[in-house]
């Protein structure tokens, strides 16, 4: 059975965490506040599949976050749970499981590593700052992240935190949970995964059949030409000037348009049918 670490819900400080207020420090607070989280859609899937399967006595559920960190974006791939008591007074997680998860997945992904936490709920509550005390252990700057299973404001809210020291020099610190950008990302095969389970939100029946190749691309053909139709009306609306054109835009339909592969009907009849079953 795993060992299980006790945290009290003491508050941590920031001289709990490091000694003294460095004058460098407002700089590396400024790079933690204009970080970006991106998520991906399967960590959102782990977190309320664990909900689903907490124990009855369990109010919310935590967990370990795995992912990159490039430039200020901390892209999260992946997670899982950590089994967890809260009392009035302390918090019991049980730690040697987390280590041998993250050591197992290491084993199958050497990329993802430890960038931080998530906790079903829409607020942070007083036992978090001790549970980010020991993910500061892991990483540096870990991310929090909360879903709020609870569909406050009938939606799943999902926000991310950064934990940045307060206080004065020479004086009594403190700590705070301060919110930053998080986005939801996708790889091209999660996103017909999550297409997929939008076809059962306006149906009596809860599981789609797979569809045809066949199918498939008249479905797909039916989408880009609803996004053309869309472009055509942009772009007319700017010739027109009934709106103000945008540079970025612009730059990015040209590469769009650059992106199309010049070839023949021929060819392209060839291309089609060879990739149809």
């Amino acid at each position: 059975m795993a060992e299980k670490v006790s945290f009290s819900r003491k508050c941590v400080t920031h001289d709990d965490l490091q000694p003294g207020f460095s004058a460098a420090q407002p700089a590396l607070f400024k790079m933690a506040l204009s970080t970006t989280v991106k998520v991906h859609p399967v960590v959102l899937f782990q977190i309320v599949d664990a909900y689903e399967r907490r124990n009855a006595d369990a109010h919310r559920v935590i967990g370990t976050l795995l992912g990159t960190v490039d430039k200020g974006f901390v892209e999260v791939t992946n997670c899982f749970c950590v089994p967890h008591k809260e009392y009035e007074d302390q918090v019991e997680a049980e730690l040697n499981y987390a280590m041998d998860l993250y050591d197992l997945n290491r084993r199958v992904n050497t990329q993802e590593a430890i960038v931080g936490w998530w906790a079903t709920g829409n607020e942070v509550t007083s036992h978090s700052s001790v549970i980010h005390e020991y993910y500061a252990r892991e990483c540096n700057n870990p991310i929090h992240l909360t879903l709020d299973t609870t569909l406050q404001g009938s939606h799943m809210g999902i926000r991310a935190y950064v934990n940045v020291p307060i206080g004065v020099p020479g004086g009594k610190s403190g700590c705070m949970f301060t919110p930053v950008n998080v986005e939801i990302t996708c790889y091209e095969p999660e996103i017909v995964g999550v297409q997929l389970c939008q076809k059962t939100m306006t149906l009596s029946k809860k599981t789609v059949e797979p569809m045809l190749d066949l199918a498939q691309v008249a479905e797909a053909s039916q989408k880009l030409t609803g996004l053309l139709d869309n472009v055509l009306a942009y772009v007319e609306d700017v010739l027109a000037g009934r709106t103000q054109p945008d540079n970025a835009v612009g730059r990015a339909l040209l590469d769009m348009v650059n992106s199309v592969p010049k070839m023949t009907p021929e060819e392209f009849e060839n291309m089609f049918n060879s990739n149809i079953k």
